[in-house]
Order: C-alpha cells, then sequence, then structure tokens
C-alpha cells in the first residue's frame, strides 16, 4: 500500500487508502484527520494519544479513546497534573487504555509540566512549527514519516520537559492536529492545497 494513490470508499468517494481499512478509520479520516485542532487541552490529548501509539496501530487507540478519556479526565490538563501514584496505579489496572507504565508516567509527567505553562502556550509553541502549505501527495509514498520540522517541534517539546515524543510521534501529531494536511492530492477530503 505505500505507493497506493487515493482510492474509491464504500460511498465511492475517493479517500486515502490507509482510511478503508475499519469503519473507525473512515469516520476519523473524514471529520478529524487533518483538520487544525487548537487549545491546549486539546493538544495534549492528541500528543497523549500520539504517544502511546507508539509501537500500536492507530485503530487500537481509536477503539480506545473514550476509555483514554474517561481514565484521564478528558485530557484536562489541570486534573491530570493532580493525579499521583495512587492514580498511576489505577492506570495500570485499567483495561479500557493501553497499560504501558512508562507511557502512563510520561502522561502524568507531561501534565505536571504544562500545568505550570501560560495558557495557550502549548497551543502556540506546537503551531510555531507548521510549514508553509506544500504540495499535496499523490501516492501514500510521497508523505513522509519525520520531517526537520517534526524533528524540530520534538526537540523543543523534550527541551521543555515532555517526555515520549519523537519526530516521529511529533509529525503525527502534525498531521493529525492539522499542521500538515497529508491527505491525498485526489481525496475527497483534503482541507487545503
Amino acid at each position: 500500500m505505500s505507493g497506493a494513490p487515493a482510492t474509491a470508499g464504500p460511498d465511492g468517494i475517493l479517500r486515502c487508502p490507509w482510511a478503508l481499512s475499519a469503519p473507525e478509520y473512515i469516520a476519523y479520516h473524514d471529520t478529524e484527520w487533518g483538520r487544525p485542532v487548537h487549545g491546549d487541552d486539546a493538544l495534549y490529548e492528541r500528543l497523549c494519544l500520539e504517544a502511546f501509539q507508539s509501537g500500536l496501530s492507530w485503530i487500537t487507540i481509536l477503539r480506545r479513546r473514550e476509555g483514554f478519556r474517561k481514565a484521564f479526565a478528558d485530557f484536562a490538563i489541570e486534573a491530570v497534573a493532580r493525579f499521583d501514584a495512587s492514580d498511576a496505579e489505577r492506570l495500570m489496572l485499567d483495561p479500557g487504555i493501553i497499560r504501558n507504565r512508562m507511557k502512563i508516567e510520561a502522561t502524568l509527567a507531561n501534565a505536571k509540566v504544562l500545568a505550570g505553562w501560560e495558557p495557550g502556550e502549548l497551543d502556540a509553541l506546537i503551531w510555531s512549527y507548521a510549514p508553509e502549505p506544500g504540495k499535496a501527495p499523490r501516492t501514500l509514498a510521497d508523505v513522509p514519516a519525520v520531517t526537520e520540522r517534526s524533528t524540530a517541534l520534538a526537540k523543543a517539546l523534550k527541551k521543555a520537559g515532555i517526555r515520549f515524543v519523537g519526530p516521529t510521534t511529533a509529525y503525527a501529531l502534525m498531521q493529525a492536529c492539522g499542521l500538515v494536511d497529508d491527505h491525498l492530492a485526489a481525496c475527497g477530503f483534503r482541507h487545503r492545497d
């Protein structure tokens, strides 16, 4: 599928081919992926979910997203920043999320860091790495996994104390939150040219 072009979905609309393997993917692709996301809590959620996705398929995260939201107080930074060691242990027993101690601890530590930031500071930092819109990819082979901007964003987040974010995770965040629009050129859901 690496060089696959946009492909007709069950409704005949051309979509990025990765979106056609599950109904949850279609809904996510059509209504969320690549659309601009703003707000510190919303971006914290996406950052956390991308970190939990590391090493797994995105469908695993999508299918547990409501469980994650329930477990992590809807990703309200101030609320998660108050979680303690007993919350970490509770989360390790929660079947509604991915029970990975390193990822859970990073999620809690990141909230504690972000709680000390000014409102809008996470939003401003992340969006400062949005590149100018580029040429739309024609096939999946044209979509990178890492860019200079995602590498720089990952470094900036790490320097600020944010854990469990590398260049690939940062690029997935950029795609998910609309900093880049990697919908294929023929995709009926491309957001900008």
